[in-house]
């Protein structure tokens, strides 16, 4: 066990496709990405994790079966 490492896998979360879009909201003052998911009708935001490196972009991708993600300002 770890106490200071990262995580090496991506939480679960229950995606709807038919109400969600998965985004990756990107900083523009700070550069920091988060992906997660929009609901398509309240436009609520929900974190599923923070991306560093291509690898974490990767990951997330794979985890709910992606070839792409919408990128958000």
């Amino acid at each position: 066990m770890k106490l200071f490492g990262r995580k090496s896998h991506v939480p679960p979360y229950a995606y709807d496709p038919e109400k969600e879009d998965a985004v990756v909201r990107s900083s523009i003052c700070t550069g920091e990405q988060v992906a997660g998911f929009k609901d398509r009708k309240t436009h609520e935001f929900h974190e599923v994790m923070l991306i560093r490196t291509k690898k974490d972009m990767d990951a997330f991708m794979k985890a709910y079966g992606f070839s792409s993600v919408k990128k958000e300002y």
